[in-house]
């Protein structure tokens, strides 16, 4: 399946999505160091969506839980939590950051929001605001912040898909944040994307967990590494 029919496929699905957001089981999960290790650092706080969320998949499958493996993998000393709540926005994310930062006091924030804003139709100078402030809030308390992009579907519209991407550089530069062009880069436009996307067409299976953290690590290798 190429990109056209991907995007064509989730424009599809986005009703669905959309439709369950209020009604999907809220699924944060704290992936805490592994036993033994005790209070890791730095630790890595992960604040998304269900493309984090390891939603539809068994757990232990996403790339948030692959991240603690490959952590260990290459011995880099390192803890994870994952803060993640499927149907999440910008605004859900901004309004429960402030408490995560408090309890957690992380060293890397990742942001992974925004599909869900543009699923809705919510105007994108408010996803872009909550982008800001949310990275401005973690950079205030220490932490350094990857901003992790999404890209919408062509079927929204030119216009609308230059906009909504052209906001995580924007909010990146503005606030000097790490970024991640595209979470779902090598999936979506995959030259077998059918197989790397649950029946829904829009949520990827276990089979692309591997590579969407090939896409984060590069980038949060390197502010582990400061």
């Amino acid at each position: 399946m190429n990109r056209r029919d991907f995007s064509l496929r989730a424009a599809q699905a986005a009703g669905v999505l959309a439709a369950g957001v209020g009604s999907w089981p809220a699924m944060a999960q704290a992936q805490q160091p592994a036993a033994g290790t005790g209070a890791v650092r730095p630790l890595v706080l992960v604040v998304g969506d269900s493309l984090s969320a390891e939603y539809g998949l068994k757990r232990g499958e996403g790339w948030v839980p692959l991240l603690q493996q490959r952590l260990e993998k290459e011995k880099v000393r390192a803890g994870v939590v994952n803060a993640s709540i499927s149907g999440d926005t910008t605004a859900g994310g901004r309004a429960r950051l402030p408490g995560l930062l408090a309890q957690h006091r992380p060293d890397v924030v990742v942001l992974e929001l925004g599909a869900n804003d543009a699923l809705r139709g919510l105007p994108l100078a408010g996803t872009e605001d909550n982008l800001l402030q949310m990275t401005q809030a973690a950079q205030k308390i220490g932490a350094r912040v990857l901003l992790v992009g999404i890209q919408v579907p062509p079927n929204y519209g030119a216009d609308y898909t230059r906009r909504f991407g052209e906001i995580f550089p924007r909010v990146a530069e503005k606030t000097k944040a790490a970024r991640v062009p595209f979470l779902l880069a090598g999936v979506a436009d995959a030259p077998d994307a059918a197989s790397l996307f649950q029946a829904d067409r829009i949520h990827p299976n276990a089979g692309a967990q591997a590579r969407m953290l090939d896409n984060v690590w590069p980038e949060l290798r390197k502010l582990l590494a400061k």
